[in-house]
């Protein structure tokens, strides 16, 4: 059974910086792309980066510069590297993989961890 789940977070001041990592478990065999979704109070989910196994990059304009996406294939990690945080950075993030491929399906899927939360204050 395919699981993400998220470590790091935590409560950082304006200006600081956090590290988030992502590990997927179970018995994988690909992934096609993994990022990050940020899910503000109040506010839509927002994809904030995303890699895909071709070692392109997609990041959402609000964080570009600031955060930086890197993956571990061997490992099936993601991490996310969150520097100058900004208040409007708080909200839960949620790892995300797109076309996962796992032993004894026939097609890759998608899959969310259940987040960790990132306060930055003021």
């Amino acid at each position: 059974q395919v699981k993400l789940v998220e470590f790091g977070g935590g409560l950082v001041q304006a200006g600081g910086s956090l590290s988030l990592s992502c590990e997927a478990s179970g018995t994988i065999i690909s992934i096609n792309s993994m990022g990050w979704y940020r899910q503000a109070p109040g506010k839509e989910r927002e994809l904030v980066a995303a890699m895909h196994i071709a070692g392109t990059f997609s990041y959402a304009n609000s964080v570009k510069g600031r955060f930086t996406i890197s993956r571990d294939n061997a490992k099936n990690m993601v991490y996310l590297q969150m520097n100058n945080l900004k208040p409007d950075d708080t909200g839960v993030y949620i790892c995300a993989s797109w076309g996962l491929l796992a032993a004894g399906d026939s097609y890759g899927k998608d899959y969310w961890g259940e987040g960790t939360l990132v306060t930055v204050s003021s």
